[in-house]
């Protein structure tokens, strides 16, 4: 599904504090494509991806998806474009910890009109074999597989990944990356990763590079690099 942004502006505390945080961001991320968002802490890169999620809301401006645009949105819509629509992946994996891999996907599950066939959804994250487990019996990049299998289990639209590789170590954060490759290419959601590391822009199909606010950069990859061969 396409997502445009038309001249988004967010402003942070009152009066002398007040602090322009998105400084008009214009852009667009075509139906399918993977959207790498990169930029240094405090350039406004999750704040952007947080309104794009119906989480926080923009001051100015209006973030369309498809043919709705979330400023029109009240609660109840927003409640609703983010159940049907989006689908989260953070940093930190946010499992329930009493519930198995499979029971942590299948809450999500519940939320959805035509949610993704669980066991199939296993096979593909690598957890067929573990989803008896609790996320306290697994590693931390199985639970980040899990904490992906819960988003994506509704067959969201868009996929939004918060530095998804932020806690993990090097061989298991181009595993991650290859496991969203693959999404990307079996299910065909919209992916937009929020990252500090360069590196990453090489897998992407779209690169938004940010700094202070604005966006300094928006081109496509002419060439794609697997994610298995990435190098930082």
């Amino acid at each position: 599904m396409k997502l445009k942004m038309n001249n988004v502006h967010k402003f942070y505390g009152e009066g002398d504090n007040r602090v322009e945080v998105l400084r008009g961001i214009d852009c667009q991320v075509n139906d399918g494509e993977i959207c790498v968002l990169l930029g240094p802490s405090g350039s406004g890169k999750s704040t952007l991806l947080n309104i794009i999620g119906g989480i926080e809301s923009a001051d100015e401006g209006c973030v369309d998806i498809g043919d709705d645009c979330t400023s029109d949105m009240g609660e109840k819509e927003l409640t609703m474009y983010r159940r049907n629509h989006l689908g989260f992946v953070f940093q930190f994996y946010n499992l329930i910890p009493n519930l198995t891999v499979k029971e942590n996907i299948e809450v999500c599950a519940y939320l959805s009109k035509e949610p993704l066939e669980i066991n199939e959804l296993l096979k593909t994250l690598g957890l067929y074999e573990h989803k008896d487990k609790l996320p306290s019996q697994l590693s931390g990049g199985q639970q980040q597989r899990c904490a992906i299998g819960r988003a994506l289990v509704k067959n969201p639209s868009i996929l939004l990944c918060d530095e998804p590789t932020g806690a993990l170590d090097y061989h298991t954060s181009k595993e991650i990356l290859a496991l969203i490759e693959l999404i990307n290419k079996k299910y065909h959601n919209t992916i937009i990763i929020v990252t500090h590391n360069n590196a990453i822009t090489e897998m992407a199909h779209r690169v938004l590079k940010m700094h202070d606010g604005k966006i300094t950069k928006n081109y496509i990859n002419d060439t794609i690099t697997a994610a298995k061969d990435l190098e930082w």
